[in-house]
């Protein structure tokens, strides 16, 4: 399986739209944080075709450690989580 990274979507769209490496970054820089900040609000990003990225409520629990086998209390949390849009599933 070949890696695909954030440097190498970078020299696509600065190959495919003409721009320099450094405004090629900037716009992979905003759209992401842009995501990350809708989601961090709760709101969900939902792009045609392609996903939802969402923030899902984990509430607090009771854990073991399993060194210790202690009980330890776990702090409710948001994690991130995406849901591929029916397009791209069927790319696949």
């Amino acid at each position: 399986m070949e890696k695909f990274n954030k440097k190498d979507l970078v020299k696509l769209v600065s190959e495919k739209y003409q721009l320099t490496s450094k405004v090629a970054t900037e716009v992979v820089d905003t759209v992401f944080g842009e995501i990350v900040d809708q989601v961090k609000k709760d709101t969900v990003v939902d792009i045609s075709g392609f996903g939802k990225f969402v923030a899902k409520h984990k509430p607090a629990r009771d854990g073991i450690n399993p060194r210790t086998k202690e009980t330890v209390h776990i702090a409710a949390k948001n994690v991130p989580a995406f849901k591929p849009a029916k397009a791209f599933k069927e790319a696949l």
